[in-house]
């Protein structure tokens, strides 16, 4: 082989390789991500357990704003409030941004003062208590099911069909059950966990933007 040709098989190596290994490493990327994703629903799902162990096991949204709680914003663009809340139970609102989220939610607030939807890649349950293990506590918020949202809730139902869009982690993403589990499903175990929920209607609270 000459050096002319060692030269060519080495260009045609190098341009095979720049192709391949990109494809080869995202997987394992969005993968991490995913992972890194329900450590901080993890979190945040024992930040609510400890939180309603000093509150009567109660979550926030089911205790009075003048007893320290969120009941009175269990509707409109108040999801962040919730989370507020339980600023010493969750130490930083770091785990409230997922960091596969590209919907316009890539900066973590810097502190729990300055809070808002921009800052959380998670929707908010509207359940009182974990009276019910299989209760859906919180999750991703790229959940659909052709419902329009009113005042900030989306209602998920057996009826109308969940489903996770392309956004965060392309139609797969983490749900938290009030027992503290974190389940990573696709859109048929979107639809079990709607269905095993225990009950009829499960309203989540979305972190949406703007007014």
């Amino acid at each position: 082989m000459t050096l002319l040709e060692l030269l060519v098989v080495l260009a045609v190596i190098t341009v095979l390789a720049a192709l391949i290994l990109p494809g080869l490493m995202r997987p394992q990327c969005v993968n991490s991500l995913r992972i890194q994703c329900v450590n901080n629903l993890k979190q945040t799902g024992l930040a609510y357990r400890i939180w309603e162990s000093d509150h009567g096991n109660l979550y926030p949204q089911g205790v009075w704003e003048t007893n320290g709680g969120t009941m009175e914003f269990t509707s409109g663009p108040n999801c962040y409030r919730h989370f507020q809340v339980m600023s010493n139970e969750l130490s930083t609102p770091k785990v409230l941004l997922c960091p596969a989220d590209n919907d316009d939610r890539s900066i973590a607030a810097t502190n729990f003062f300055s809070l808002n939807n921009s800052n959380i890649s998670f929707f908010v349950g509207i359940v009182s208590n974990d009276n019910i293990p299989t209760l859906i506590l919180s999750g991703d918020h790229n959940i659909i099911n052709g419902l329009s949202l009113k005042s900030g809730l989306l209602e998920l139902t057996t009826n109308n069909p969940s489903r996770w869009t392309t956004e965060v982690h392309n139609k797969v993403g983490n749900i938290l059950l009030a027992d503290g589990s974190v389940q990573m499903v696709n859109i048929s175990g979107l639809r079990q966990i709607v269905a095993s929920s225990g009950v009829a209607t499960n309203r989540i609270q979305m972190p949406i933007l703007g007014p």
